[in-house]
C-alpha cells in the first residue's frame, strides 16, 4: 500500500481516499477482544483505526521495556491489518488521553532539573530511548514497508500547553532519522493560537473537537487552504471523574449529524470508538482549581460500550458511513456473552497493619517525603511514627497531600485528609502511641500545569505547627499481594483486604458490584481491574472474560475505608457506570 498527502487530499495507491477512523487503545482493551473490536469497526463502515501509545506502560521501570500481552502493539496493528484497517499511531511521548501522567513514566519526575514537554536534555534523553524502542517494534508495519500505518503524530495537543518550537522540530527530525517516513501530523484546538503553537513545519495540522464542524475550521481554512481537512479527535462523549453527579452521555443523532458534516468536508477519527478501561491505577486526573481523578471506566459514551457492545450511536453512525462505502457493509457481530455469576462472600481477611512487613520493606526517614522519593509511582504509601509525649487535640497538618490519606492512632481510624477538602486533622494520643498516615495516589494529572505534582506527603508535615521527626515509611505499590496472610475470621482493622473465590464453568464478561464496600481496588487472579469508590458515578467494575478461568478464581478486594455491611460482592451481567 502507498499513502501520501497531495495538496488537500489523502492518496492511497494513487487514488483519493477519505479516512474514516475510530480510536481504540490497545492498553485499555485486552488482546482477546481486539479482533472483535476491529470487525465491528469495519462493519460500521470505517477503513482505519487510531491508537495512542502509553510510554508509562511500556517502560514501567527505567530502562526495562515491555511489549508483551496487552502491550503488544505490533500484534494489535497486525490484527487490524488482517481485518482490512489502515492505522494511525500517536506515540507521544505525551498523550493526555485521561491516562496517568498523560502517558509519561512516573520515574521521570525523580530526575534532577527535569522539565517535561520541552527541550530539556534529560527529558530528551529518555523519550529518545523510548522512541528508539517503540519504533523498532512498529517500523515494519509502516505503509512504505508493506504495513498499515499511514500516519504518525508528533506530541499531542501541544498548542494547549507550550510554545517550544525547537522541541517540536527535534521530535519531527527524530522520526525522520529513525526511518519513520510516513506523513507526520499534529492535533490541536481549533483557534489560530493553538495551531500556531502546536504545529510543526511540513506536518499535517489536524483539529480536535466534537461539534459545529463549519465554524471549527474557520481559522484552519484561512491558514491552511490547501491542506486536507481532518478532525483527529471527533469527541463522541466525555470522561467521568469520581464525584460527578452522573455518567456523561451525548445524543446519538447529534453525533451522527456531526460525523456526516465532517465527512462532507474531509476525514475524521472518532474519539472514542471504544473507550475501554483504566485498569489498575492508571486513570489520570484533571487538576485546575480542584483535583478531579477519573473513574476506572473509560466508557466515554463511545460508539461501543466499555465491554464492546453495540450502541444506538453505532447504529446511527452506520447509516452515515454507509454512504461513503462502495460495497455493502459487513454484518454486525453479536455482542460478547455477559454472565451474572451471583453473589459470593469474601470469607478471608487480612488487615493492612498486620501485613505491612509482608507488603513492603520499611525505610527510615527523618521526615516524610513524597512517594517518588521512595522509588514507587503508584498505589499507596504508609508513614508511621511513635509519639514522644501526650497530645490533647493536637493538630496534624500538611503543606500538600497527594492525594488522600487515612489517619490512625494505634491502628484505630480517626479520620481522612483529602486535598479537595482539608489538609489538617485533630487528634488526642498518649506518649508511645503510633501515628500512621496511609496515603493513596489517586492518579496524576494528565493535562495542564500541575502534571508534575508529587504524590504522598509532599512538603512539610507539622504536628502542632512543629516538625515531627523520625518516621518509618512503607512503600505500598500493591502490585503483588501474594505474601498477604489471610485469616478466616473477619479482621477488626478498618483498612483491610478481603478474599473470596468464584467458581466458573464458562468464563464470560461480567461486572462486579461492591455495594457493601466504600473505597479501594479489586484484583481478579492477581490482575488489578481498577478502583471503586462509593461516591460514583461508576458503581460496577468491568471484569473481562479472559481474566477468568474455568474452576476457582481468586477475588481480592482492598477496602481502604472499611465496610458498609458484610464482605459480600455480586457478579452481574449489567454495568452501572
Amino acid at each position: 500500500m502507498t499513502f501520501e498527502i497531495n495538496g488537500n487530499q489523502f492518496i492511497r495507491d494513487g487514488k483519493p481516499i477519505k479516512i474514516m477512523s475510530g480510536a481504540v487503545h490497545y492498553f485499555r482493551n485486552l488482546p482477546d477482544t481486539w479482533r472483535d473490536i476491529f470487525k465491528k469497526l469495519r462493519a460500521l463502515g470505517c477503513n482505519c483505526v487510531e491508537t495512542y501509545c502509553a510510554w508509562n506502560m511500556h517502560e514501567k521501570q527505567k530502562g526495562v521495556f515491555d511489549f508483551s500481552g496487552m502491550l503488544d502493539i505490533k500484534r494489535f496493528l497486525t490484527v487490524a491489518q488482517e481485518e482490512g484497517l489502515m492505522a494511525i499511531v500517536r506515540p507521544g511521548p505525551y498523550i493526555c488521553s485521561e491516562w496517568e501522567f498523560g502517558g509519561l513514566p512516573w520515574w521521570i519526575q525523580t530526575e534532577p532539573d527535569i522539565e517535561i514537554r520541552c527541550s530539556n536534555e534529560t527529558y530528551i534523553k529518555y523519550f529518545d530511548r523510548y522512541l528508539d524502542r517503540l519504533f523498532d517494534e512498529i517500523r515494519s508495519l509502516l505503509s512504505i514497508n508493506g504495513g498499515n500505518i499511514i500516519m504518525l503524530q508528533c506530541e499531542n495537543e501541544y498548542g494547549y500547553y507550550g510554545d517550544d518550537k525547537e522541541y517540536l522540530a527535534y521530535l519531527k527530525e527524530g522520526y525522520i532519522k529513525r526511518g519513520m517516513n510516513v506523513p507526520l501530523f499534529t492535533s490541536d484546538g481549533t483557534n489560530r493560537a493553538e495551531m500556531l503553537d502546536g504545529c510543526i513545519e511540513g506536518g499535517l495540522v489536524t483539529l480536535n473537537f466534537g461539534s459545529d464542524v463549519e465554524n471549527r475550521f474557520r481559522d484552519h481554512d484561512e491558514m491552511y487552504p490547501d491542506m486536507p481537512k481532518m478532525c483527529m479527535e471527533m469527541w463522541c462523549g466525555w470522561f467521568d471523574a469520581w464525584g460527578d453527579e452522573y455518567h456523561h452521555t451525548t445524543s446519538a443523532s447529534d453525533y451522527a449529524k456531526t460525523v456526516g458534516d465532517m465527512l462532507a468536508r474531509g476525514s475524521l477519527n472518532m474519539y472514542m470508538f471504544i473507550g475501554g478501561t483504566n485498569f489498575g491505577f492508571m486513570n489520570g486526573a484533571n487538576h485546575h482549581e480542584k483535583f478531579l481523578p477519573d473513574v476506572t471506566s473509560y466508557d466515554y459514551d463511545a460508539v461501543l460500550t466499555e465491554c464492546g457492545d453495540i450502541t444506538e450511536k453505532y447504529l446511527a453512525l452506520r447509516e452515515v458511513f454507509a454512504k461513503y462505502n462502495d460495497e455493502p457493509l459487513p454484518e454486525i457481530l453479536q455482542n460478547r456473552v455477559k454472565k451474572a455469576y451471583g453473589k459470593i462472600k469474601l470469607c478471608e481477611s487480612a488487615g493492612i497493619f498486620a501485613n505491612l512487613e509482608k507488603l513492603a520493606r520499611p525505610v527510615k526517614s527523618n521526615v516524610p517525603r513524597c512517594m517518588e522519593h521512595y522509588g514507587i509511582g503508584y498505589g499507596y504509601i504508609a508513614y508511621r511514627t511513635r509519639l514522644n509525649r501526650d497530645y490533647e487535640n493536637a493538630l496534624l497538618s500538611f503543606e500538600s497531600m497527594g492525594d488522600r490519606a487515612q489517619i490512625y492512632i494505634n491502628e484505630s481510624f480517626i479520620g481522612t485528609v483529602y486535598i479537595n477538602e482539608n489538609l489538617s486533622i485533630s487528634f488526642s494520643a498518649k506518649e508511645g502511641d503510633v501515628l500512621t498516615v496511609l496515603c493513596e495516589n489517586m492518579g496524576r494529572a494528565n493535562f495542564g500545569a500541575k502534571m508534575m505534582r508529587k504524590k504522598g506527603i509532599d512538603g512539610r508535615c507539622l504536628l502542632n505547627n512543629k516538625i515531627h521527626f523520625n518516621w518509618t515509611v512503607y512503600p505500598l505499590p500493591m502490585d503483588n499481594l501474594e505474601n498477604l496472610e489471610f485469616q478466616s475470621a473477619q479482621t477488626k482493622e478498618n483498612t483491610a483486604f478481603y478474599r473470596g473465590y468464584l467458581e466458573v464453568d464458562e468464563p464470560c464478561d461480567s461486572f462486579i458490584k461492591l455495594d457493601n464496600f466504600k473505597k479501594g481496588f479489586v484484583t481478579v487472579n492477581g490482575f488489578n481491574i481498577g478502583r471503586y469508590w462509593e461516591i460514583g458515578p461508576q458503581q460496577t467494575l468491568y471484569l473481562p472474560a479472559s481474566l477468568l478461568k474455568h474452576g476457582k478464581n481468586e477475588i481480592i478486594v482492598f477496602a481502604s475505608d472499611g465496610l458498609k455491611g458484610e464482605p459480600e460482592i455480586e457478579f452481574t451481567d449489567t454495568p452501572i457506570i
